[in-house]
């Protein structure tokens, strides 16, 4: 039976060859280019045989110019059983798409077949879930943090609790009701003037947060919600920098780099841009609270890759806001941005992250990035609709990204970008749905704002209103 013959699997181009050691990814087509840098790593360790992955995905595009892919989506499956004849794309849920993946007959019949020809299956993870459990087959391994340290440093509640004693943070209060949420809220108001910033537990990318100005908003916000929240004072700021980061044991954390985010409506992630305009102060000082940071996840047992996102107030002071126990939205661009800037033969993040996961520490080659000596500018801006839109255009897919941030760094080019994960012509895009992404690579500021303002008009020339 072939994988096409599942019904679960909405598409397949991967055939199975006995002579190739694979590994799986499992996440966003956003974070397929990571594995390149896994696959070449890893090929390196398994000397004479030729290394493949295959990328599990939820992204239903109109084609795949990718490799080895697997799409399934199930929210997708039951609107194309109700309204026949009509595609659609929507972004679905991560513990929905963990559970029908971990719950698919055909990928658990084709790790049934990877594994008679090879010991052991990696799974790549861009984020590690509760709800994926094939890790749970012999011989299924999980290249990433422990599923069980993930959901607990992504807690919000849990991380003000840990690291309020190593990290400058802002005055917070937490509670586990609705009632509590808006009587603690209420008593705040006055002293808080600027706003409260509210988050459940778990939020990401501006979901299941909110910025309040007064007491009407936090009732209709909180409405439905329940479990524990944060509450934190609002505090203006001029900067949002992120830390990439990867912890290997409680002592060695290795720090990639410091961006700065592009957040609309205080608290809604768009894109990066690097360099960061920080001073050298202020990125010294970045670098040391989250190697605190990975140093106090790295000794409850945590390894590999996570970010740390922070604030730069008016009067230039660091705040820590929270840590995404997972890859995040720079790390593609960061590898790129290594590969060039590094030594021949410096291990990338997804290779320190196996390193990390397997050996507890860092290879010996390891080495951070001091600065930015390619004068490598680049940026990046997701394009999320926020109701619902019918494409009338495609831009084709791109596999470009790499080759031109080497032409940047080596001065072939003065400036690029790409759009990329295009869905593709004639689909209804949901809301929340990311229609497309695009990155642009300069040897200056300038430029690479200029490339994604293009980008971004390129990708709203093909979108109707429904």
């Amino acid at each position: 039976m072939k994988l096409s013959d599942h019904k679960e699997i909405l598409f397949s181009n991967f055939n199975y060859n006995p002579n190739i050691f694979y590994f799986f990814y499992i996440g966003d087509l956003k974070g397929y280019g990571l594995n390149i840098f896994l696959q070449e790593a890893l090929e390196d360790k398994f000397e004479g045989k030729e290394v493949q992955f295959v990328a599990i995905i939820p992204d239903i595009l109109s084609q795949y110019n990718y490799k080895n892919v697997i799409a399934i989506n199930p929210v997708v499956q039951n609107y194309r059983e109700a309204q026949q004849n009509h595609e659609i794309s929507c972004r679905i849920n991560s513990s929905i798409f963990m559970t029908a993946v971990s719950e698919s007959p055909g990928v658990h019949q084709l790790i049934k077949k990877i594994l008679a020809n090879q010991k052991t299956l990696f799974i790549n993870m861009y984020e590690s879930v509760m709800e994926l459990t094939l890790d749970e087959l012999d011989g299924v391994v999980i290249l990433g943090p422990d599923k069980n340290l993930a959901i607990k440093f992504n807690s919000k509640t849990t991380q003000y609790k840990l690291f309020s004693d190593i990290v400058p943070m802002a005055d917070f209060c937490l509670c586990d009701s609705t009632s509590s949420l808006l009587e603690i809220t209420e008593s705040l108001r006055l002293d808080w003037s600027d706003g409260i910033f509210i988050s459940c537990e778990y939020s990401a990318a501006g979901s299941n947060s909110t910025i309040t100005t007064n007491q009407q908003h936090v009732i209709h916000w909180s409405q439905g919600k329940g479990g524990l929240f944060l509450m934190t004072r609002f505090i203006p700021h001029t900067l949002d920098p992120t830390v990439l980061a990867v912890v290997a044991n409680e002592h060695d954390v290795y720090v990639a780099g410091v961006a700065d985010q592009k957040i609309k409506g205080g608290n809604r992630f768009v894109g990066s841009t690097y360099p960061s305009v920080v001073t050298d102060k202020q990125r010294k000082k970045l670098h040391d609270y989250t190697v605190l940071v990975g140093q106090a996840m790295g000794k409850e047992g945590y390894r590999g890759i996570f970010g740390c996102d922070y604030i730069i107030t008016d009067e230039g002071d660091i705040i820590f806001i929270e840590v995404n126990a997972r890859k995040q939205g720079t790390t593609l661009e960061f590898c790129y941005t290594l590969e060039q800037s590094l030594p021949e033969g410096s291990p990338t993040l997804p290779e320190l992250e196996y390193y990390a996961v397997v050996e507890n520490r860092f290879p010996s080659s390891s080495v951070e990035m001091d600065s930015n000596q390619k004068n490598i500018h680049w940026g990046t801006r997701n394009f999320k609709l926020d109701q619902a839109k019918t494409t009338s255009g495609y831009i084709p897919q791109n596999s470009y990204e790499r080759e031109a941030f080497q032409k940047v760094a080596q001065g072939e080019l003065l400036k690029d970008f790409v759009v990329l994960e295009h869905i593709g012509t004639n689909i209804t895009v949901m809301p929340g749905t990311f229609l497309a992404r695009t990155v642009s690579v300069a040897t200056n500021q300038h430029d690479m704002e200029e490339g994604l303002r293009q980008g971004i008009q390129f990708i709203k020339q093909t979108i109707n209103e429904v």
